[in-house]
């Protein structure tokens, strides 16, 4: 792997490597079939990656539905992350996701959409959050899934609103992050998921400047990344965590976009493309997806990306399609 510092976004380099996570030879490797459990959520993040690249027709449009919905298990309503696994609440947004960025929802019938409905609702407990799966862990990333996908199926209610709204705020910190639950330790991807949950919900007044201060003392300096907790290591994927967050609280000025935007592009590979969580290391398309994100929310025209929603992980084109329940939700 060839790490070299640059300052230019390979975009062609990239959209390869995306095309061959795919490929024959790949399915032939025993790491592939290893993250089978992951499949759905992969699909989500190379499409995601090629949305935001302009480039989705990269990938076949009537594979990748025909996939998506062998997921989709017509007993529970949610979506797994391949045929014949369990459903998940996350996995479900992922396929969901995929089918919106190619206009396809309509692949799903009134039926099915109501059916997956239920299966979110199903997962609601009395104190405003949501497991997520039969199994029963609990979890504010759930709370925030869960109001995503009862938005992009019109069946949100003011009363889910105000009680997912009460248990996020119950998983606040005293240092303005939030946990996965209450007491839990302040973790920024956990902060992205309630700020997502609470601007879904129309309650991001709920919310001081302590949660953006937090979120600002993230970036490492003077390498520029993000990490996910105090003293901890700058991660790549935490350029999207972290700075969408910012972003949606209109705070994205107080941290340093260009030492940011040069630690993601440090983390490419530049001989067989994608991302690592940080230089020298392997590549994946989680990162690949998230630093690519990133750099749209830090840039899009400076690197020819489309723009992206800043709670949604939507392109913006597709998210203002969106019925969303609060106009007033989205910055």
């Amino acid at each position: 792997m060839s790490n070299d510092h640059t300052t230019s976004f390979e975009k062609q380099l990239h959209i390869k490597y995306i095309q061959n996570l795919d490929s024959k030879v790949t399915k032939e490797t025993y790491e592939y079939w290893l993250l089978e459990h992951l499949r759905l959520n992969g699909l989500y993040w190379g499409v995601m990656a090629l949305a935001t690249m302009n480039s989705k027709e990269s990938l076949p449009e009537e594979e990748v539905v025909s996939f998506v919905l062998s997921c989709y298990d017509a007993t529970t309503g949610g979506f797994a992350a391949y045929p014949g696994h369990d459903a998940h609440i996350l996995t479900t947004l992922s396929g969901l996701q995929i089918l919106l960025i190619y206009d396809r929802l309509n692949a799903l019938d009134e039926s099915q959409k109501a059916q997956t409905a239920e299966f979110v609702l199903s997962l609601r407990l009395d104190d405003g959050s949501f497991t997520g799966d039969r199994f029963g862990e609990i979890d504010t990333r759930f709370v925030f899934v869960a109001v995503y996908v009862l938005t992009i199926l019109q069946r949100m209610t003011t009363e889910i609103a105000e009680s997912s709204q009460n248990f996020i705020m119950d998983c606040q910190n005293f240092d303005g992050g939030f946990g996965m639950f209450p007491v839990a330790e302040s973790h920024a991807a956990q902060v992205y998921t309630c700020v997502g949950a609470l601007a879904l919900c129309d309650s991001l007044s709920s919310l001081s400047d302590m949660t953006a201060s937090w979120l600002s003392e993230r970036q490492v300096l003077p390498l520029g990344g993000f990490n996910g907790r105090p003293e901890k290591l700058p991660d790549l994927c935490y350029s999207w965590w972290v700075l969408l967050s910012l972003v949606a609280l209109n705070k994205a000025h107080w941290i340093n976009t260009e030492k940011l935007e040069s630690f993601i592009l440090g983390c490419q590979d530049l001989e067989d493309g994608g991302f690592a969580d940080r230089p020298g290391n392997q590549t994946d398309v989680y990162h690949t997806c998230f630093s690519i994100c990133g750099l749209a929310l830090a840039s899009a025209d400076k690197y020819s990306l489309e723009e992206v929603d800043p709670v949604l992980c939507l392109p913006k084109s597709v998210a203002s399609k969106l019925k969303l329940y609060k106009k007033s939700s989205i910055i």
